[in-house]
Parts: C-alpha cells; sequence; structure tokens
C-alpha cells in the first residue's frame, strides 16, 4: 500500500479502533474512557487535515478492492469528500466533549460512547466512499451504528422512536439498495468520477434513468428528512442531547443531504440532470420541505421538537442548491451550506441540551428569563438562531445570499421568494424564544444545587457551544478568506468544472 492508502485507512481507524477498546472497558474507567475518545478525535482531524492539503495541492487518495467480480469496495480522497470528512471530525472532537461532560453521571457510558465512535467512523466512510456502492455499504451500516444511540435512555418512548427510526431508515435503505442495483445493471460501475453518462446513453436511456433518479433521492432522502420521508426525526428527539447533536449535524441528516450531493454532482452529472429535466421536480420536493419544516416549527413548544423540524427545512436548502446546479453560485449556496448548517445546529443543541442538563427545561413556554441565569449559553443559542434567520455576519446570510443569487441567474425569482418566505419564518418561530428568554420575568429562582460552581453550567457543556457560535460568526465574518468553508466550496466547483 502506497502512503496515501495508509492515510486513508488511518483516518477510519483512528476512531475506529478506540470505539473497539472503549466497549471492553468497564464503567468506572472513566478518565481513560475519555482520553480514547479525546485522542481518536484530535488524532483523526489532524489525518483528515493531511489529507486536505494534499488534496488541494492536487494529489489523490485511492483504494480499490473487489468484493465480487463487478463490484468494487472504493475509498477515495477528492476535495468533496474533504469537505464532509473535516466538518464531521471536528464537530466529533466537539460532540466529544460535550457528550463526556453531558453522561458525567449517566449509566452505560461505555456503550454509549462505543457505538458513538463507530457512528463517526461510518460517516467518514460516507464521506470517503468513491461509488455507490461504497456508500451504500456505509449508509446502511450508519443506520445499525445511530440506532443504540437514538435508544440510550432505554425509556418505552425511547424505545418507540426508535423503533420508528429503524422503519423509515431500513425502507430508504431498501429503496436505495434496489436503485443502486438498477443502475449498475444499466450503466455499469458507478464511480464517483463527476462524469456521469454520455448524452447518447441518456437519450436512449431517459425513461430508466428518471425513475432510478427518483429511487436514489428517495432512498438518501429518508435521512436527508425529505417531505414525505422525514416523520422519524422530530421522534428521535427523545434522545440524549449529544445524539440529538450527531444527528442532525455530523451525521445521520447530513449523510442523507451528501448522498443528494453525490447523485446529483457525480453519479448522474449536471447536464445529464438538466438533458432528462428532473431537476424542477427536486427544486419542488426542496420547496415544500423548506416552508412546511418552518410551518411546523412554529407550532412546536418542545424545544428539541422546534429545533428538529427547523432541521428538516435548513437541510433543504442544500438540495435546493442541487437543483440549480447548473449555476455555480447556487451550487456554491447549496454546498457551503452543508457546513453551515451544521454549525448552527449544532450550537442550538449544545445550548437546548445546557438547559435541559442543567435547569431542567424542555419547553419554549419554561424559557421565561432564562438568559439572566445562562447568558452564555443564550449567547451562543442567539448566535446560532441569527445564522438560521440569515442575518449579517453570519453564516446563515452567507449561504442564503448565494442561493439567491444562483436563483435571480437562473432567472428563477420564486427561489428569492422561497429564501424570503423562509427567511421570516425562521424569525418566527426563534425571536420569540430569544425576546422570552432575554427580557422575560424570570421564572427562577431555580434551586442552589443546580449551578456549577463559578460557571452557568458544566465547562464541559459550556465551551462546546461558544466555540461553535464563534465560528458561526467567524466563517461569515472572514466568508473570502482562502481558509473559509466558501473557499474550499469554490475550489470543489471550479474541480467539477462548473
Amino acid at each position: 500500500m502506497t502512503w496515501g492508502q495508509w492515510l486513508l485507512v488511518s483516518i477510519l481507524l483512528s476512531s475506529f479502533l478506540p470505539g473497539i477498546i472503549i466497549f471492553a472497558l468497564p464503567e468506572e474507567k472513566h478518565h481513560l474512557r475519555t482520553i480514547l475518545n479525546l485522542c481518536g478525535s484530535t488524532l483523526k482531524i489532524a489525518l483528515i487535515l493531511i489529507m486536505d492539503t494534499w488534496i488541494y495541492l492536487g494529489h489523490s487518495f485511492e483504494i480499490r478492492m473487489v468484493i465480487i467480480p463487478g463490484v468494487e469496495l472504493l475509498l477515495n480522497g477528492d476535495p468533496l469528500s474533504a469537505l464532509f470528512a473535516t466538518l464531521s471530525s471536528v464537530l466529533w472532537l466537539l460532540t466529544t466533549v460535550y457528550a463526556v461532560g453531558y453522561l458525567e453521571e449517566s449509566p452505560n457510558r461505555s456503550h454509549f460512547f462505543g457505538y458513538f465512535s463507530l457512528c463517526v467512523t461510518v460517516t467518514i466512510g460516507i464521506a470517503l466512499a468513491g461509488n455507490l456502492v461504497t456508500f451504500l455499504l456505509f449508509y446502511e451500516m450508519l443506520t445499525l451504528t445511530t440506532y443504540p444511540l437514538v435508544i440510550h435512555r432505554g425509556t418505552e418512548k425511547s424505545l418507540r422512536a426508535g423503533r420508528n427510526y429503524l422503519i423509515y431508515a431500513f425502507s430508504g435503505g431498501a429503496v436505495f439498495l434496489f436503485a443502486v442495483v438498477w443502475l449498475q445493471a444499466v450503466v455499469g460501475p458507478t464511480d464517483f468520477s463527476g462524469a456521469g453518462f454520455s448524452p447518447s446513453f441518456v437519450d436512449t436511456h431517459s425513461t430508466v434513468l428518471v425513475l432510478i433518479f427518483i429511487l436514489l433521492i428517495i432512498g438518501v432522502g429518508v435521512k436527508a428528512a425529505l417531505v414525505p420521508l422525514h416523520g422519524w426525526l422530530p421522534q428521535a428527539m427523545v434522545a440524549p442531547a449529544p445524539v440529538s447533536a450527531l444527528l442532525h449535524a455530523v451525521a445521520v441528516v447530513k449523510a442523507g443531504a451528501f448522498g443528494i450531493i453525490r447523485i446529483v454532482l457525480d453519479v448522474y452529472g449536471a447536464q445529464n440532470l438538466l438533458l432528462l429535466g428532473v431537476l424542477p421536480l427536486l427544486a419542488g420536493v426542496a420547496t415544500i420541505t423548506i416552508l412546511y419544516g418552518s410551518v411546523r416549527a412554529l407550532q412546536q413548544d418542545g424545544l428539541k421538537r422546534r429545533l428538529a423540524f427547523s432541521t428538516i427545512s435548513q437541510v433543504s436548502y442544500i438540495a435546493l442548491g442541487m437543483s440549480l446546479v447548473d449555476q455555480p453560485l447556487a451550487l456554491i449556496g447549496g454546498l457551503v451550506h452543508l457546513v453551515h448548517q451544521g454549525l448552527m445546529k449544532i450550537t442550538l443543541f449544545f445550548c437546548a441540551g445546557n438547559l435541559a442538563e442543567t435547569l431542567g427545561i424542555h419547553r419554549i413556554s419554561e424559557m421565561s428569563g432564562v438568559a439572566r441565569r445562562m447568558p452564555l449559553t443564550m449567547a451562543a443559542f442567539s448566535i446560532g438562531a441569527f445564522g438560521m434567520i440569515g442575518i449579517p455576519p453570519t453564516v446563515g446570510f452567507v449561504s442564503k445570499w448565494y442561493l439567491g443569487l444562483g436563483g435571480l441567474a437562473a432567472g428563477n425569482w420564486w427561489v428569492v421568494l422561497v429564501l424570503a418566505v423562509s427567511s421570516l419564518l425562521n424569525a418566527c418561530y426563534f425571536l420569540p424564544i430569544l425576546t422570552k428568554a432575554w427580557f422575560g420575568k424570570q421564572q427562577g429562582p431555580w434551586p442552589e444545587e443546580l449551578y456549577v460552581g463559578r460557571f452557568e453550567t458544566r465547562l464541559m457543556l459550556l465551551v462546546p457551544p461558544l466555540v461553535t457560535a464563534f465560528i458561526v460568526m467567524a466563517a461569515g465574518v472572514v466568508a473570502n478568506a482562502q481558509i473559509s468553508p466558501l473557499a474550499w466550496v469554490r475550489f470543489i466547483v471550479r474541480e467539477y468544472g462548473l
């Protein structure tokens, strides 16, 4: 094996091996478990940054392994995989710190952190997948590794949510498997090369390719929570806050969105999708999901449920950008929102977890005056909310700006209308929370035993949302800098020749 192949393997093993060891650790080995978690996540970031550097310099990374004749396991490091892998690894480190603090007194921590590490390993496998077969394998393993996290509390409510999650995930997986097999039978191996199919092939197989595209989008649309395939996500909010953050910002929902990106850019290609005429269908589904998620979020009193419906809405910005793939500005907006939405949403879920763990607050109606008790947590929450609304200079504004410009460049004024209505709805369900928390009459005093030394909550719960909130602001302020997510996305778009 070359050093580049070893690098890809090491990136996967950096979380897989600690996870296997953690499973075997007794519950009382708290410090060793924490060291393994933090060392594994830090090493993964370092390895991925090495890969990113070489990819930027034009180096390619690839491992091929024949499973059966005509079917290959392919790992590939390209600019797009680097974007998703970097996002997942950085947010995994912060979520690990948060989870250690959140689950400090909980039972079954070795079980939790073992699956936690395996989940991130599979997510990175999805990022590095170089063809549809490899993507499918890791995509299905993601369901198996996240299910134990969803049902971690072991209550009847969490078990019911877990069963619902499995029904949705395996149903979507079955459709995805059928579509992958059908496509491979029609066109042969489907590597993520960005080439797509030849125009002549599209002309002679247009009906079949349209049907397969719809099935592929359904398959990944379950995890991306496209309407009407979203029902599992609000129910899964019974899981602990670190799991909610993982589902929304790092792993499951992002894996579905990343699947849509790969199908559009690599499996079919922009020009072929224009010839097939299926992009308006994707745009319609994305628009319905954006507006539906926002309207349903307005109706929720549970804080995590409101954030869950917000995710359903916000992730479809990515699908909307992919439906305008022939417009580079819209494509940039959709791709960069993969990163921006993750940063904003993980901030919000961290803060919701702090309120629940420290003060026992789970509902928006219980948040009156809470900012005077937890000012730093609510400051981070406010920044995340402003980002979701799209207020400059947050990263949410950057995503919506590019999507709007792309829509106008394509002559699709309705894109700007959808973004404006969505932003208005975002303001309608986030601003009342902030008003109540900062200016409402304080419902406390809360019990003294809930106070944690000099800080408003445990430091390991407080630092992660402050870090992500800072990035939400900083990445928006320096969006045009060479180190920003936006700069890397422009690099990706250039690589695809769009």
